[in-house]
């Protein structure tokens, strides 16, 4: 696999293993990964489903997220395997795998998935927001537009500096849960008790069901064999099994942590409501306003601190995994901030609709329906990665034992027939509740549930059929072959520029490769709020000093024994320049180019990649 098909590969290997056998030091470098992951286990979705567990069936469902832990455990295992010996996440093996079609599907269900947890977020974050700050919810969801690009920040200063915020948000969550569990005092007997399994039916399969959604994330899967590869060790077997034990250590820790989150938060609701004959708390919101009334006002406002780091943490890991599964899947790759924005985009519109049609007091019920959608995706990403790592011919060694795929299978079985039965009832009350002038959409919804039930008859028994066999994918297509050197002869080049010290190096660049033959260009644009909107016909004092700083480039080129002419363009910089090129025939354009961050370039623009979008000729982009 190729440098530039690597999952994430903009933090691909940017963490080195130390090499000397210090394992503390080593299993340090490789602590991270898992953390991320955990987020995705105490994310504000997990909250809804606790605190609707707990205050309507006390402590008897500790054994769901008890049992949801023991599963994340051992799926998200599975997906570090992948990515640690074959170094490919679970969207990338998948595309390997599967036809076309089936990939498409994949990906679109996984998107789905990642929305919802999106959702979840986006709403939890906000009631967070709106219980410690007295925000409206939906400014608070207006706002979550903009926390995505907290993640350009943090990756951009590398994979480490995200993790250390990630464990910095975690430890809040943690300590606020232990101070509220100190408050509420819970029955430690009734605790234990609830560890006893219990039989499910109707609303106790519902949550249980929501709460192995919440818990068993599909996302968390691609995510895990993605993050996994962002540590450099070696690569022989020695090194993979190394790999594979500190992975696990770290996963382990990492997941025990959430349990506890998750395991707290329904002993809080248990304890708070359950005890108190306050059965049917669903809502966060709710859940925070009884607390405040039966323990004073410092439980709930830790319970909001925590949500809101919840949340952000939360968010950051879900556009995380969004990148993955497009680029694994389609084998598409686009700007980060827009992948990102597109992600957060499909989670808000959906909250956005549900407050001003429905109302704020539909949330928590949205909240819910997001996490059973999340369970819903949970087969079509873990049967993939059952066949993937138990395959010798992909694994090799690594390939899990029998033991742990026949116990990989059974946890799926579980899932999937926990889903059926979710699904063919909620299809029955669906249709059943349906008035005469809404029984078209009876197909529809039919439809959409066969087809998911084939695809899903597709992945498990596709790669028992057809054998695996590795193809290579890259992003920007394949090198191709030079049979000889060509030499080329630019005889008409334009030169941007900004009066600035920069210009210098721009035209030195442009004078050497065009020499004295090549006729050039020299063009700059008035920006000017006049030159904007008068363009040519405008003669203020910056457009006056710009035409004669100009031509002062123009005559000293000339006396230099170059031929050189001179355009000023007017307004939007990029048009422009593109349009002044097409119209003198420019066969290379020289820009200048700032190195600015990604914060300059959103406030300043970036001239360069507009510009290259808009021509069909080499530009020769110097670095000032």
């Amino acid at each position: 696999m190729h440098a530039s098909d690597k999952s994430l590969s903009e933090v691909h290997e940017s963490v080195k293993v130390p090499e000397k056998q210090n394992r503390w030091r080593t299993f340090m470098s490789f602590i991270g990964p898992a953390y991320l992951v955990s987020v995705g286990y105490m994310d504000p979705g997990n909250w809804a489903t606790d605190i609707a567990g707990g205050s309507k069936f006390g402590y008897s469902l500790i054994w769901v997220l008890l049992m949801s832990n023991l599963m994340a455990l051992l799926l998200q295992s599975l997906a570090a395997r992948l990515g640690v010996v074959k170094g490919w996440d679970l969207a990338q093996a998948s595309r390997q795998q599967f036809g076309q079609w089936a990939n498409f599907s994949l990906y679109a269900f996984a998107e789905i998935a990642i929305a919802a947890c999106d959702l979840a977020e986006i709403i939890g974050m906000a009631i967070g927001l709106n219980l410690l700050f007295h925000l409206p919810l939906l400014y608070g969801i207006l706002i979550t537009a903009f926390d995505t690009f907290l993640l350009l920040l943090l990756i951009n200063k590398g994979i480490r500096k995200l993790e250390l915020f990630i464990v910095s948000m975690v430890s809040i969550i943690g300590l606020s849960f232990i101070a509220q569990l100190f408050i509420v005092k819970p029955d430690s007997i009734e605790i234990m008790k609830g560890f006893v399994p219990s039989a499910l039916s109707g609303d106790a399969l519902y949550i249980a069901i929501g709460i192995i959604g919440a818990t068993v994330m599909p996302h968390n899967l691609y995510l895990h064999s993605s993050l996994v590869q962002t540590r450099k060790f070696r690569k022989d077997n020695a090194g993979i099994k190394a790999a594979l034990r500190y992975n696990f250590f770290d996963l382990s820790i990492a997941l025990n942590l959430a349990f506890f989150v998750n395991a707290a938060i329904l002993i809080l609701a248990a304890s708070a409501f359950f005890t108190n004959g306050f059965n049917q708390i669903s809502d966060i919101k709710d859940a925070h306003i009884m607390l405040n009334s039966l323990f004073g006002s410092l439980a709930p406002t830790l319970f909001a601190i925590a949500l809101i780091c919840s949340g952000q943490s939360s968010t950051i890991t879900g556009t995380l995994a969004g990148q993955i599964v497009m680029e694994g899947y389609l084998n598409l790759r686009i700007s980060p901030w827009l992948r990102r924005t597109i992600t957060r985009l499909i989670a808000i519109i959906p909250a956005i609709f549900t407050i001003l049609y429905y109302g704020e007091e539909k949330l928590g019920a949205l909240l819910i329906l997001s996490q059973v959608i999340l369970s819903l995706q949970l087969g079509f990403a873990i049967v993939p990665l059952i066949h993937f790592t138990s395959n010798k011919k992909i694994m090799g060694e690594f390939a899990i034992n029998k033991t742990i795929k026949y116990l990989a299978w059974l946890v799926a079985i579980i899932i999937i027939s926990l889903n059926v039965k979710l699904v063919l009832e909620e299809i029955s009350s669906f249709i059943d509740g349906l008035s005469d002038s809404y029984r078209w959409l009876e197909i529809p919804v039919l439809s959409l549930v066969l087809f998911a039930a084939l695809l899903l008859l597709y992945i498990i028994f596709q790669p028992l059929i057809i054998k695996f066999t590795q193809k290579t994918y890259l992003p920007h297509g394949s090198a191709s072959r030079i049979e000889k050197i060509e030499s080329f002869t630019y005889n008409k080049i334009a030169i941007t520029l900004d009066f600035s010290d920069n210009d210098k190096a721009s035209i030195q660049h442009a004078l050497a490769v065009g020499g004295t033959d090549a006729e050039y260009l020299l063009i700059h644009i008035v920006e000017s709020v006049a030159a904007t909107r008068y363009g040519g016909e405008v003669m203020d004092n910056e457009s006056l000093e710009d035409l004669y700083n100009i031509n002062q480039y123009k005559k000293n080129l000339v006396e230099l024994g170059y031929k050189a002419e001179t355009m000023l363009g007017y307004g939007r910089r990029a048009k422009n320049i593109a349009e002044i090129s097409k119209e003198h025939n420019i066969e290379l354009l020289v820009m200048g180019a700032h190195g600015h961050a990604a914060l300059k370039d959103f406030i300043f623009g970036s001239t360069v990649d507009a510009v290259r979008h808009l021509v069909s000729i080499p530009v020769l982009v110097v670095r000032v």
